[in-house]
């Protein structure tokens, strides 16, 4: 009899997690067609996007002297060939290659002023990335990731679309891609328009020899491509012709061979000279300043892209030699960033619309809808930090702070002409505001003309006192005319206001003028100059030191302030002063009400809101005062930023907080005795 049986022994519970299900894949679905919605979709977020790219406040200086030109052209029905724009150099030979940009230009602002001038920026960024979408097109990019591909570049492409001649140029190498690439692709018969482009080219801007570069550089992928026997290669015979023709038609100027030998002339006798040390859209390009705009992702993706289209089907010769050399330059030189962005754009979106076409995609980016989408919503996000940027805020309008308005008002109220100086970014207004008065022309214009000595006394006037007095006595001004606040390394209004010689008669934000006291307008320097107020800010401090023991100059000198307050619109820095003085002598309210009255001419004015942060701190309104210091720092660094932090979270209770900043006050200031003391106080040592 067979024993029972023996129990079945459990099976071990299996507690591995289930294996995950493959997430569902799809190749990219076909490419919208162009009566789709949701390609509508996408495109209107693009026509978005690099609208708002373009749509800043107007603050560079040398639209003035383009508007100036070209209702000079309008108004003598001819194009002047001798120079009419600057008192030392007048009725000399002047080459004026951007004319026909000037004579395009005027009718925009005659019909739309301000409007006007956006208008022609909106109208050239869309004809540009319109035919950069088309050339991709025409390479074979049909779906929605070349339009994010544009938005990208635009971002880039945006410090260099103020109104100037490039804009216009942008929109000729946009068209010449184009058309190269159309017969790459066999419309053989659209070189030919290489040749109309060419000749506006000469005609609107110095840069001529660039076109005709990229042109050759098609040449040499034509031949790269004929030698290893590639189906879309140029006819190369027919390119040459087309390039006689290109070269032949540029010398249809009204300068002839001078024209085109400008640019040569100038990067072999002028590029070196020191005045052009100072231009800063000459410097190389800062990556600091241009990572909300994302430049170095998109250089990044066109190198990555470039050379996995190069792996799958060759060398593209002429890719190189156009992006490759137009992004060295732009590297190098600032000026040719935007250039270098039209270029780039639609080879980025042809090999990027390829890559994405390689890959398999989750299942829910087949619908149409949800492509357009995410293609509309990717085009407006990627602009978002370069949009929020404090120092070009979205809007329409001219930057007034920038211009020297009011002091040219002056000038004509009190008669002042002559013989005067002025730094060559403002001899646009210049003209603008006086042409073609000849005893009110500017010494120098936006493009440093004037002659060799007087380019290289003015370079080294900027920082040395010595150089100012041989400029002087050279030319015996009768007025100078400066910037207020001053660029990088220019100390021009300080050597003026030390200068004896010379008495302030006008300044607000934007400018101060000074007469000369022993000249024709010894009457106007008696009875209207200054007598304690500097335009500049190396003196202030003796000034104060002396106001604490003379009342009378103390009096003097805060009438003056509110002079300077009254005779313009923007003054906001005579109200910070006035807040300023109000505040060391204990009358809190005065200084607020300056202050106030400060920001409200100039959200960013410089030390206003540390200044009501420090009335605040006064009155023991401590979360007041660190509102205050954080928008001071929001604006520009912040002298002793963290020992004031830490006076605010002091004065709010919370400890910890401020011994955090006088511990980064004291590390970077080891001689910093408030903060160690503050320290030591709370118990922080």
């Amino acid at each position: 009899m067979a024993g029972p049986r023996s129990p079945k022994p459990a099976r071990a519970r299996d507690t591995r997690p289930a294996p995950r299900e493959p997430r569902a894949t799809s190749t990219p679905a076909e490419p919208l067609g162009p009566a789709d919605p949701a390609l509508w979709l996408a495109v209107l977020a693009l026509l978005a996007s690099l609208a708002l790219s373009v749509t800043f406040r107007i603050y560079e200086k040398d639209f003035w002297q383009h508007l100036a030109v070209g209702r000079a052209i309008w108004t003598l029905h001819a194009i002047p060939v001798t120079e009419l724009w600057t008192w030392p150099t007048y009725g000399g030979p002047d080459l004026n290659a951007s004319w026909g940009f000037r004579a395009l230009l005027w009718p925009f602002w005659r019909t739309g002023g301000v409007w006007g001038l956006y208008a022609w920026r909106w109208l050239t960024t869309l004809a540009v990335f319109a035919l950069a979408w088309a050339a991709a097109r025409k390479m074979g990019a049909r779906g929605l990731t070349p339009l994010v591909v544009l938005a990208l570049c635009a971002l880039v492409y945006r410090q260099r679309s103020q109104v100037r001649p490039e804009t216009l140029i942008s929109v000729l190498f946009a068209l010449q891609i184009l058309l190269l690439e159309s017969a790459r692709r066999g419309a053989r018969n659209a070189l030919w328009a290489l040749v109309p482009i060419a000749l506006v080219w000469a005609n609107t801007h110095i840069s001529w020899h660039l076109g005709f570069g990229v042109a050759v550089a098609h040449l040499a992928g034509a031949m790269a491509d004929r030698a290893r026997g590639r189906a879309n290669a140029i006819e190369t015979r027919r390119l040459a012709l087309v390039l006689a023709a290109m070269l032949a038609v540029s010398f249809v100027n009204p300068w002839g061979w001078r024209a085109l030998w400008e640019p040569f002339d100038y990067v072999l006798n002028h590029a070196s000279e020191p005045i052009m040390q100072g231009v800063f859209e000459l410097a190389p390009v800062d990556f600091a300043n241009n990572l909300r705009d994302l430049l170095p992702l998109t250089l990044v993706a066109w190198l990555a892209l470039f050379a996995w289209h190069t792996r799958r089907k060759g060398l593209d010769l002429a890719e190189l030699l156009t992006v490759g050399g137009f992004l060295a330059l732009g590297l190098r030189t600032q000026r040719f960033l935007g250039f270098a962005m039209v270029v780039l754009a639609p080879y980025l979106a042809r090999d990027l619309d390829a890559w994405v076409r390689t890959r398999a995609w989750p299942l829910w980016t087949r619908p149409a809808w949800n492509r357009g989408a995410l293609a509309a919503a990717a085009c407006l996000v990627v602009g978002i930090p370069e949009w929020t940027r404090v120092e070009l805020p979205l809007g329409i309008g001219i930057e007034p702070r920038q211009y020297p308005i009011a002091a040219c008002d002056f000038m004509l109220a009190h008669g002042v002409r002559g013989r005067g100086f002025n730094q060559y970014f403002n001899g646009g207004y210049l003209l603008w505001r006086f042409w073609p008065e000849r005893e009110r022309l500017p010494f120098m214009d936006i493009h440093q003309t004037g002659t060799r000595e007087d380019r290289f006394t003015y370079a080294y006037a900027t920082s040395d006192p010595q150089a100012w007095r041989d400029l002087d006595t050279r030319h015996r001004f009768d007025y100078v005319l400066l910037r207020r606040e001053p660029y990088r390394n220019d100390r021009l209004v300080e050597f003026l206001d030390a200068d004896t010689s010379f008495a302030l008669v006008f300044v607000d934000d934007a400018a101060a003028l000074w007469v000369r006291r022993g000249g024709r307008f010894a009457d106007l320097a008696d009875s209207l100059g200054y007598r304690h107020l500097p335009a500049g800010t190396e003196q202030l401090g003796a000034i104060v030191a002396r106001m604490n023991s003379d009342t009378a100059m103390a009096t003097t000198l805060v009438r003056e302030l509110e002079r300077e307050a009254a005779g313009s619109p923007w003054h906001a820095m005579a109200e910070g002063r006035l807040g300023s003085l109000a505040l060391a002598r204990g009358d809190l309210a005065a200084a607020r009400a300056h202050l106030d009255r400060a920001l409200a001419v100039d959200p960013r004015q410089g030390r206003a809101h540390e200044r009501l942060g420090l009335l605040a701190l006064a009155q023991g309104r401590g979360a007041e005062a660190l509102a205050e210091f954080k928008a001071e720092l929001a604006i520009e660094p912040m002298p002793r930023g963290d020992f004031r932090l830490g006076q605010a979270y002091r004065a709010m209770g919370d400890m910890g907080a401020a011994r955090a900043h006088w511990r980064r006050a004291v590390a970077a200031d080891p001689g910093d005795a408030e903060a160690a003391e503050s320290l030591r106080v709370i118990g922080g040592n």
